[in-house]
């Protein structure tokens, strides 16, 4: 069953029941007065019919004036002795030669009881005739309902009729408005469809109707997960291609040197020096793509201690310096004695990444500038060089998983894979920290690492 099919049950069912509420209670409050009105007329008349009623000296009924009955039309008056002799009678109750009401005539106080004559339904009064203090008779007076029997038949034929057609009208109605109200889901399911039949993520909802409503803000959020998966699908599809590349290239060169030593019959050390390059770099494309992996799981261990960081600081600046031999300045701008908590083999993994990039990418003859110094209650850590920068295009992206720059930066300097950077953000946020990035195309780029400083015992951190 559908969902519009279920809510316009739901609707039209909702409706006829709370017509049928309104309608029952209508009923009951119709009933109630005109029984109230009926058991008004029983008594004014029995009351008048008691006051006509004469007796003897003995007690006995011996005259009784009836009232004019076609003053009340629908009322009917027998008046019976002690013994169950009926004394007086309506015309039409004449040939009646038993109480109105039978069940009732025994009781001594005054009772409304319901009964049937054949078919006619009346409404009766009881009233016990006493003469100082014994009883010397009955007088039954009788209603016949049966126009307040054809009123209350005709208003509960009008409830359940105005119930089934408000129903049908409410099933009508909410068919059409649900279909109208549904049609941007429709929408998601088509589009859905499509994506998955034509495995094409560039499609999106079409938005119809307002766009702050539940349906509108689920069309916008289903095309924001359409638009963000697209973009992780291209950078993934983007980075496969960049790593088959990058695979190709040192598989070619230990190929051919081991091609080249086999027709030599010998290893040169030259071959040998380019099958081992070629092995690191395999090495930390495995490692990286390992790293990114435990990092995007959860899994990746971090050994927090006390650590120096202006100690781990000089101690990259020293194995980077034979990085850069003479064709790029290295320099350490300013340091300062800072303690954090941290782990050391990760934090020195994130400095040699920012450093080391920031060689490849300044040309001969330009500078790296590292700085160490306490900022507020963090430490903050500088690389900036004098390279080519980052274009505004990449900057967002640059932090991304498998996100490579498309232009200058890569392809002058081919052997990124769109890793490092996401490594080192994760590593840097889970230290508390944040790392941050300025740069302008062909002014260079300054990063900027901040890690909260190591608190002494008992004190509280500022900023």
């Amino acid at each position: 069953m559908s969902l519009r099919l279920r809510l316009t049950i739901l609707y039209s069912t909702l409706t006829g029941g709370i017509l049928l509420v309104f309608g029952m209670l209508i009923f009951i409050m119709v009933n109630v007065l005109l029984v109230n009105q009926v058991d008004t007329i029983l008594l004014e008349t029995a009351r008048d019919a008691i006051q006509r009623i004469r007796v003897n000296v003995s007690g006995e009924l011996v005259l009784i004036e009836l009232p004019r009955m076609d003053m009340t039309a629908n009322v009917y008056m027998q008046v019976m002795d002690v013994g169950g002799n009926i004394e007086f009678a309506s015309a039409p109750l004449r040939n009646l030669d038993r109480p109105i009401d039978p069940v009732v005539a025994g009781l001594r106080q005054q009772t409304f009881s319901d009964t049937y004559i054949e078919t006619v339904h009346l409404r009766v009064l009881s009233v016990p005739l006493f003469a100082g203090g014994r009883r010397i008779g009955l007088l039954q007076a009788a209603y016949n309902t049966g126009i307040a029997d054809d009123t209350r038949a005709t208003l509960m034929r009008i409830i359940v009729v105005a119930s089934l057609a408000s129903m049908a009208v409410a099933a009508a109605a909410s068919w059409l408005t649900i279909a109208r109200a549904l049609s941007p889901l429709a929408a998601v399911t088509e589009t859905a469809q499509q994506i998955s039949s034509a495995d094409d993520l560039s499609w999106r909802i079409p938005l119809r109707g307002p766009e702050n409503d539940e349906v509108g803000r689920l069309v916008q959020a289903f095309n924001a997960t359409l638009e963000r998966l697209e973009h992780i699908f291209t950078s993934q599809q983007r980075f496969l291609a960049d790593v088959s590349h990058e695979l190709r290239t040192p598989l070619t060169v230990i190929k051919g040197n081991v091609d080249l030593m086999r027709k030599m019959g010998c290893a040169d050390d030259e071959s040998l020096s380019g099958i081992e390059d070629e092995a690191d770099r395999l090495t930390r494309l495995v490692g990286n793509l390992l790293l990114e992996t435990q990092a995007e799981s959860g899994k990746l261990p971090l050994h927090f201690a006390p650590l120096e960081l202006d100690t781990l600081l000089l101690e990259v600046f020293k194995e980077m310096r034979v990085l850069a031999r003479e064709r790029v300045r290295l320099r350490v701008t300013e340091i300062d004695q800072v303690q954090v908590n941290g782990d050391r083999d990760r934090l020195e993994q994130v400095l040699i990444n920012l450093v080391s990039n920031a060689i490849k990418y300044t040309p001969q003859g330009g500078e790296v500038f590292i700085s160490l110094a306490k900022v507020g209650g963090n430490a903050r850590i500088i690389v900036r060089d004098t390279g080519m920068g980052i274009s505004k295009e990449d900057l967002p992206h640059i932090f991304e998983r498998f996100y490579r720059a498309e232009k200058s930066r890569s392809r002058l300097m081919p052997g990124g894979f769109g890793l490092g950077l996401s490594i080192a953000y994760w590593i840097v946020t889970h230290h508390g920290g944040r790392i941050e990035v300025d740069s302008a195309e062909g002014q260079g780029t300054s990063f900027a690492i901040y890690l909260p400083l190591l608190q002494p015992e008992g004190t509280i951190p500022v900023g």
